[in-house]
């Protein structure tokens, strides 16, 4: 089995886990070893899911304002844990390949592992909720066709994706492409970076 035939394999355990309660608020139940591979894919892709369900509701146009931004600083810290959990998994495979020796002429992917593994989870939740539109039952037949062209679409780029990435870690461990990691330094949460923050804590 592939690494990505793997990670989808967990990221919709996650989903269907998930989906069992629908609730944004129950908490996570990671069935895999602390520590592993797949006990970091299968929490990103439960803060995913997550924060997928928290865009949905923050999007209600009668929901109360106070809810509303409630919502959104849930959603920033969501989007927080998120990016440390991608660096984490790129550190993880960071010190799996460690010991290997980049090629002279070895190129830099545009994006790390982990960053692609990210698109990938989010591309579980579009299949998973393409298809509940897809086969829909109180929707109309021209918007269950609709929705079938555009599962179709997501599918092939499932295949594309998942090439992509199995490519990509062979690359590194045959020392074809050099794996660096980048922190993403994000800024808006950083009270000591965004200046709405410090000036607030200044004045």
């Amino acid at each position: 089995m592939s690494f990505t035939e793997h990670a989808w394999n967990i990221f919709n355990k996650s989903v269907e886990d998930y989906h069992l309660h629908d609730n944004v608020d129950f908490p996570i139940n990671n069935p895999f070893e602390n520590g592993s591979l797949e006990h970091l894919l299968y929490t990103k892709n439960w803060i995913d899911t997550v924060q997928w369900h928290l865009e949905d509701i923050i999007r209600d146009e009668n929901i109360d304002p106070v809810e509303a931004l409630q919502l959104k600083r849930t959603i920033d810290a969501s989007n927080q844990k998120r990016t440390d959990l991608v660096e984490y998994i790129d550190s993880y495979f960071f010190q799996k390949y460690q010991n290997i020796t980049p090629k002279s002429d070895a190129k830099i992917n545009t994006e790390t592992v982990a960053w692609a593994i990210d698109r990938f989870s989010i591309l579980v939740l579009k299949v998973y909720h393409m298809n509940q539109e897809a086969t829909r039952e109180s929707a109309t037949e021209e918007h269950r066709a609709k929705c079938t062209e555009k599962l179709n679409v997501l599918l092939e780029q499932k295949k594309d994706l998942s090439q992509a990435i199995d490519q990509l870690l062979l690359d590194i461990e045959n020392g074809d492409v050099k794996m660096k990691v980048y922190k993403q330094m994000k800024m808006y949460n950083d009270e000591s970076l965004n200046p709405i923050l410090y000036q607030k804590s200044n004045s």
